[in-house]
């Protein structure tokens, strides 16, 4: 089952399945999956229309633009680009530039906060300067595109490729690739019970909590992200903390997955699911 279309069902009923050089730069950008259209469809409305003055306001507004739009990209990167790979830094010009659609081709895309106060930063127009993480589990790297907001304007103003033993939340993502990718290790690694919050049966407008024992997670889990992920970093400083709260969130429909882990003695648990 592709992770997006149990997005789709995950919002509809109850219990539905949950669902560097310069080539180097070029290479590993633009991803696609199969099945677009719906996105593609977007992202056509996107180039067509000429971004708002407003949409700088937030971050996220600009961000979905500056991946739709090849005129726009092109227009808000500090060219020549500075890429720092292992410590040495390269420039990539303007005509050597990709255009890189970043998440839109897969319809969703990912967050990682340490509780839910960090959530409140995607809102906050006094941001200005936020960092795009490409989370590649197969190469064990993180390439990080760096935003400012210069003179009203957001811009790009630099890659880097770090290894991912280096980033702030690297114990939560060795486990996250196990639990996404080994079903034996997910039942292992769920709070008994599971927290769930989901839309009510008995009304359209209410979410209902009830819990979910490792028997029942089969009804629930679905593939997750597993090869790479995305995080968008909007000023939060993350720490050693015991508590991570991973989102997934559509980007043409409105649907949202968040589920909470814990360290509990060592051991990352998922605790809550909220669908």
């Amino acid at each position: 089952m592709a992770f997006f279309a149990s997005l789709l069902l995950m919002s509809s009923c109850k219990g539905n399945k949950v669902a560097d050089s310069n080539a180097e730069v070029a290479a590993d950008s633009d991803s696609v999956v199969a099945d677009t259209t719906p996105v593609d469809t977007m992202e056509q409305l996107i180039s067509a229309t000429p971004m708002p003055k407003a949409a700088d306001e937030l971050f996220d507004d600009f961000f979905f633009n500056f991946a739709a739009n090849r005129k726009l990209q092109l227009s808000r990167i500090n060219f020549p680009l500075p890429v720092d790979v292992a410590g040495k830094k390269e420039y990539v010009g303007r005509g050597d530039w990709r255009m890189d659609h970043f998440f839109m081709r897969q319809g969703y895309y990912t967050l990682i906060f340490d509780d839910e106060r960090q959530m409140e930063l995607v809102k906050d127009t006094a941001v200005a300067h936020v960092v795009v993480e490409k989370v590649s589990f197969a190469k064990k790297t993180v390439k990080q595109y760096l935003f400012d907001r210069i003179g009203g304007l957001w811009k790009m103003t630099a890659i880097s490729y770090k290894p991912l033993y280096e980033n702030k939340n690297a114990s939560f993502l060795r486990f996250y690739e196990r639990f996404a990718t080994d079903s034996a290790f997910q039942v292992a690694s769920l709070a008994n019970p599971v927290v769930y919050v989901g839309a009510d049966p008995d009304d359209d407008f209410a979410t209902a909590e009830s819990e979910i024992t490792p028997e029942m997670w089969p009804d629930f889990a679905s593939e997750m992200p597993s090869e790479m992920i995305y995080n968008i970093i909007y000023g939060q400083t993350y720490t050693e903390s015991d508590r991570k709260v991973f989102v997934i969130r559509g980007i043409s429909n409105g649907l949202e997955v968040d589920m909470v882990f814990e360290r509990r003695g060592g051991r990352w648990l998922l605790t809550k699911l909220t669908a």
